[in-house]
């Protein structure tokens, strides 16, 4: 029995080859946290590239799910000491502006989107519930138009809410809601106010 020879001076890697690799493989790895890393993770997109191909969407989308939970947290906090608001109806019909009711149904962990085109200054008054238990809303608008992805209005956990809205911008203004709870959920919303096409997503 005999131990076999280890490997000569000659076949092993130099320092300098070593330290190479190390600087190539911090590179590679710098080059994927900036380009998609940050994008996909936290919708930060330093190079442009996140949001060619989709990324930079995708991160935003988390860190407001992620912001939605802890709003969520809060808001159920709050409920345990205060008692729950009561929806008000919209603001009565104006003259030429329209007037609608629009209702979606969401299968339990479902999403989805109702979003008005609006011009920026119109306003819309609103107020949506649902049929039981709190769903998690993001108030937001977005414009392909002017390269806005995503723009903030309010977001929380509700079982009915009511306000107005007003656009920043020319673009797609509306709602985003999940349903928490462990059963369907249907929501009705109710829109009166300056805008000039409401659609599902």
């Amino acid at each position: 029995m005999y131990n076999s020879d280890g490997p000569s001076a000659h076949e092993q890697p130099s320092t300098k080859k070593l330290i190479k690799s190390a600087i190539l493989a911090a590179l590679v790895a710098v080059v994927l946290l900036v380009t998609v890393v940050m994008p996909a993770e936290y919708g930060i997109d330093p190079t442009g590239l996140g949001n060619a191909i989709g990324l930079k969407r995708m991160g935003e989308i988390k860190v407001s799910l992620a912001n939605e939970a802890a709003a969520e947290q809060i808001e159920e906090a709050q409920a345990v000491s205060s008692p729950p608001t009561v929806a008000q109806a919209p603001k009565p019909k104006t003259k030429d502006t329209p007037n609608d009711e629009t209702t979606i149904t969401l299968a339990p962990d479902q999403g989805r989107e109702i979003k008005l085109i609006m011009t920026k200054g119109d306003k819309v008054a609103f107020s949506w519930s649902t049929d039981g238990g709190t769903a998690s809303y993001d108030v937001h608008g977005d414009s392909k138009a002017l390269n806005i992805n995503y723009h903030s209005y309010s977001k929380g956990s509700e079982q009915t809410h009511q306000g107005e809205i007003e656009a920043a911008f020319d673009g797609s203004h509306g709602w985003f809601w999940r349903n928490r709870t462990s059963t369907p959920m249907t929501i009705t919303l109710q829109t009166n106010g300056q805008y000039t096409a409401i659609k599902k997503f």
